[in-house]
């Protein structure tokens, strides 16, 4: 049997393998996914994904689940709770904007139907494949990315800068930056 060939980024954990093969690059439908994507990947920001993996769990009990209308009506006590949870990234402008940016998902709901609707319209509903054979050809921004992340500053979003809105789409599905030789890239493209 051969060995099967994974994204060198996530062999250093189990817990990285398992969020490889079975999130990572998954296009995602659903607006309760993609606000726990989007709120990870902001509190990331300067950290390892494997810090924010270990604490996934513990960022999903603090978070009501990441349920919209129950963080978005988050008051000043569930702040300090939130200040004093040691399972999670105790950070005051991460914490704000995760409450901010329940609010403006809300917002996107009225308006676009849902989040998912709004998201997609960027890439005509479908993910943009790119062909990487190494780490380095994946950048940490494209010109999609900057366009994505001005337009929800336009919103009123926060937390959601060119780097962190491409880290983001490449979880959420909306691109497949799986390298050519991850078992991972095929499988997406076939099944999506």
């Amino acid at each position: 049997m051969s060995e099967i060939i994974r994204c060198y980024w996530c062999l250093g954990a189990d817990i990285m393998k398992d969020y490889h093969d079975n999130e990572w690059g998954n296009p995602l439908h659903d607006d309760t996914k993609h606000f726990e994507f989007f709120i990870l990947d902001a509190f990331q920001a300067g950290l390892s994904w494997l810090t924010i993996l270990k604490k996934r769990e513990n960022f999903r009990k603090a978070f009501d689940n990441f349920d919209l209308q129950k963080v978005a009506n988050y008051n000043e006590s569930d702040f300090e709770r939130l200040m004093q949870d040691v399972g999670i990234v105790r950070n005051r402008l991460k914490i704000n904007a995760t409450i901010n940016n329940a609010e403006k998902f809300l917002t996107m709901q009225s308006k676009f139907g849902s989040f998912d609707n709004y998201i997609w319209q960027f890439t005509d509903g479908k993910p943009v494949v790119n062909a990487h054979k190494t780490i380095k050809e994946v950048p940490p921004k494209t010109a999609l990315s900057d366009k994505i992340s001005k337009d929800l500053l336009f919103y009123g979003f926060k937390f959601v800068g060119s780097t962190i809105c491409y880290a983001y789409m490449q979880a959420a599905g909306i691109v497949n930056d799986h390298l050519t030789s991850c078992y991972r890239y095929k499988e997406i493209i076939d099944k999506y």
